[in-house]
């Protein structure tokens, strides 16, 4: 089956068995789906059995479906607490390797927060703790950056710190890409709310990173005005990004390939984002 560009998809739940987040996917009308392979807010996470995994691959190549992993929220590669920094490692290499058994695409983290050691010095931990976690990693799940809120110290909220991060000396050689989310990017301060705003965003994006890193788009309308350093969604159109900004979005999309990820609250209103946007692409 040819894939039309962009597919649309969203959060899904994987609770009680990850076989089940593609059947899931496909009952909320996705044709592509994020979820979270261990438990969102720490514990450990559920051993991959031989089941499992064939379910999982078989549910999402009869359903026609490209996965994404989301890590735990509580990693941060920048904490001064030892056991936070050095379990980010562990639990995301982790998940890069249960990610390439299942069959996943990609897996997007959120690099941490630099209030405990201030930014210079913030990095420069992070990209020591990404290289030890990527060491020794060979498998077909690609790991992604994800662009952040610009909310305290978090680091990544800016294409220039992404840059400085993924191109330093240490973490160049490896294929680091870009989970670019809308309502973070516009809570930083990047305008996407009409066609030459979101062009105006993206040719910085390819100044700076290059679009080639583009690789996954979370699609999230903003409760909050540009620039309110505040992570909070919104439903398609019902938040300052808007419908215009959406459909140049898409459009965008659309010419380079790239899926589009909903983590707008679910229910009714979610399914009619996902309804919009594919109207969008049409």
């Amino acid at each position: 089956m040819t894939k039309i560009y962009p597919q649309v998809g969203a959060h899904i739940s994987a609770a009680g068995d990850l076989s089940l987040a593609p059947l899931r996917a496909k009952e909320a009308n996705c044709e592509c789906f994020q979820f979270f392979s261990r438990p969102p807010q720490g514990g450990p996470a559920k051993p991959l059995t031989e089941k499992i995994i064939t379910d999982f691959k078989i549910n999402c190549s009869k359903n026609n479906l490209a996965s994404y992993i989301h890590s735990p929220y509580y990693i941060n590669f920048a904490s001064v607490e030892n056991r936070i920094y050095y379990g980010s490692i562990k639990v995301i290499h982790e998940e890069l390797e249960r990610g390439s058994q299942l069959g996943v695409d990609a897996l997007m983290i959120h690099l941490g927060s630099a209030k405990d050691l201030g930014d210079k010095e913030a990095i420069k931990k992070v990209i020591l703790g990404l290289a030890e976690m990527l060491k020794g990693y060979t498998g077909s799940t690609q790991f992604l950056i994800e662009m952040s809120a610009g909310a305290g110290a978090i680091i990544g909220d800016t294409f220039e710190e992404i840059a400085q991060i993924i191109n330093s000396p240490k973490l160049k050689k490896y294929d680091i890409g870009i989970c670019f989310d809308t309502c973070h990017a516009f809570a930083s301060g990047y305008d996407l709310r009409t066609e030459a705003t979101v062009k105006a965003t993206f040719k910085k994006f390819d100044q700076v990173l290059g679009l080639k890193k583009l690789k996954l788009i979370h699609a999230n309308d903003s409760l909050t005005d540009l620039d309110s350093k505040k992570d909070r969604h919104a439903h398609i159109g019902q938040g300052k990004i808007g419908l215009d900004g959406f459909k140049a979005i898409v459009k965008l999309a659309k010419k380079l390939k790239i899926n589009l990820i909903l983590e707008t609250p679910d229910g009714e209103d979610r399914i009619k984002d996902i309804n919009i946007l594919k109207a969008m692409r049409k």
